[in-house]
Formats: C-alpha cells, sequence, structure tokens
C-alpha cells in the first residue's frame, strides 16, 4: 500500500490571517501534520516488485526510524539524543512527538486472522506511541504582544493628530472671519 503524506504550514488566527485574541493582543498560531503511516507490511508479503519494492522499502525505513524516535522518547533518559534527523518524517513530525503540542495518533487494525501478527506490531506500536508523554503549553511570542500594541498607539496617535488638525483649522477659520 501506499502512504499518503498531508503536512501543513503554520496558520495564523482564522481564514490564515493574523487575528489577536480579545484584550491580551495576542495571536493564535497553529500547526497541523496529518500522516497516514499504512505501509508497513511485509515485503514478503506484499509480492512487490521495481518501484514498489523501493517504495515499501522506503516507508518501512521511516516507520522503523520512527519507531527509534518513540522507542527514545519511551525511556525519558534525561540528556539522551532523540534520533529526529534519521528520516524525513521524524523531522517532520519533531514537533509533534514528545515535545510542546497536542497529538494524537490513530491505530487502525482489523479482525482478519490471516494478518493477525500485524495487527499485533500495530497495536504494540500503538502502545509505544501512548507511553510518549507531551508537555503542551501556550508559547507565548512578545513580539507579535508588542506589533499589536504599537498598531493601537499608531492608530491613537492618528485620531488625536487628525483631531488637532480640524481643531487648528476650526481656528484658522474663525480668525479669517474675523477679519
Amino acid at each position: 500500500a501506499a502512504a499518503a503524506h498531508a503536512v501543513t504550514p503554520p496558520v495564523r488566527g482564522a481564514g490564515g490571517q493574523a487575528r489577536p485574541q480579545a484584550a491580551m493582543g495576542k495571536i493564535s498560531v497553529g500547526k497541523l501534520n496529518l500522516v497516514d503511516l499504512a505501509g508497513s507490511e511485509r515485503v514478503s508479503k506484499t509480492g512487490a516488485q521495481g518501484d514498489r519494492l523501493k517504495e515499501g522499502i522506503a516507508i518501512n525505513k521511516s516507520l522503523s526510524a520512527l519507531g527509534n524516535v518513540m522507542g527514545a522518547l519511551c525511556d525519558g533518559k534525561s540528556g539522551a539524543t532523540v534520533p529526529y534527523r534519521d528520516s524525513k518524517l521524524t523531522r517532520l513530525l519533531q514537533d509533534s512527538l514528545g515535545g510542546n503540542s497536542k497529538t494524537v495518533m490513530i491505530a487502525n487494525v482489523g479482525p482478519v486472522g490471516w494478518n493477525a501478527d500485524e495487527t499485533v506490531s500495530t497495536l504494540k506500536y500503538a502502545q509505544r506511541a501512548r507511553s510518549i508523554k507531551n508537555a503542551p503549553k501556550v508559547n507565548d511570542d512578545p513580539t507579535d504582544a508588542m506589533v499589536q500594541q504599537y498598531r493601537e498607539q499608531v492608530e491613537l496617535l492618528h485620531a488625536e493628530y487628525a483631531q488637532r488638525i480640524c481643531a487648528m483649522e476650526a481656528q484658522h477659520a474663525s480668525e479669517v472671519s474675523a477679519l
């Protein structure tokens, strides 16, 4: 089976534009990774040849690298190096794995008897993923808040400037009419 991958860039606010949250002057930024990890069948079972065989080997290599990352995160040894750089998949998912994010991993299995070993393998994979503990928190970027504060200050100064111009024009008009 071919694996499907969809990785989206960070999204700012609604509709892809930055949108300040109520009186706090903060901007929400989100990122969504959707990855279908299907395709880890054993090469001997698939009977794949040529390009399909190469694709299957590459998929299995990425899934193996993901398993290594999950294993390193499950061990939880402080200072241990997590091998995120071993595959493109693990580099793309680095923010989602063992970091500051909310992550959901879904394992789909079926009750087919002839595929029991693959089902067990998937369930073991899911069990390892379940033991990874993330610590999500809101990252405050003071730059965004300051930019919003400066924008509000500029708007206030523009309004004040416009009021002063109107007052000066009114005063000038009254002085001209008094002559």
